[in-house]
């Protein structure tokens, strides 16, 4: 099992968490690898991948756009659906899964993120996805799905980051 922890534009999380000697040592069983988006951690399961995004809490909540949990090869979940398969137990994750996302990423920046249809796949989308570099298909619960639309890039937006009402404006 892995934990993809996609960082915040700006952001060297790799570097920010070997920085602090508080993550360093919640990180010091594990071999974080720093991937052009992020972060990756092997894990040997859901409960130790939860634990562990435990511990950096504060951390994710600072420096983190969003915390995946690798379910099979390619296919994420999100944190929501990862606790509740672990300690609700009312989910059963399953194909086909009704409630999924398809982010496409570019030159290691989440470019593009997709509602996907019920019973369709990623290469349904593909077309869409021409100006990005990998894409990976991200289940969720029903609740987190919305229609979460396009990325406005910042330029475009006339946005500073850090400036106006707190929002993260990248997404």
């Amino acid at each position: 099992m892995n934990i993809l922890l996609i960082q915040r534009e700006g952001t060297d999380l790799h570097h920010t968490l070997f920085a602090s000697e508080t993550s360093r040592l919640a990180l010091r069983f594990y071999h974080p690898k720093k991937i052009p988006c992020g972060v990756k951690i092997s894990v040997a399961s859901l409960g130790s991948a939860l634990s562990l995004v435990s511990e950096l809490r504060w951390y994710l909540r600072r420096y983190v756009r969003e915390t995946l949990f690798e379910a099979e090869h390619g296919i994420y979940c999100t944190q929501t659906l990862a606790r509740d398969i672990y300690y609700e137990r009312t989910v059963i994750p399953g194909k086909p899964w009704a409630f999924r996302r398809l982010y496409g990423f570019s030159h290691g920046r989440l470019a593009r993120q997709i509602v996907m249809s019920p019973g369709s796949t990623a290469q349904d989308y593909l077309q869409g996805l021409t100006d990005t570099d990998t894409t990976i298909e991200v289940w969720c619960m029903e609740d987190e799905l919305e229609d979460i639309g396009e990325p406005i890039p910042l330029e475009d937006a006339g946005e500073i980051p850090g400036a106006g009402t707190g929002e993260n404006p990248d997404l």
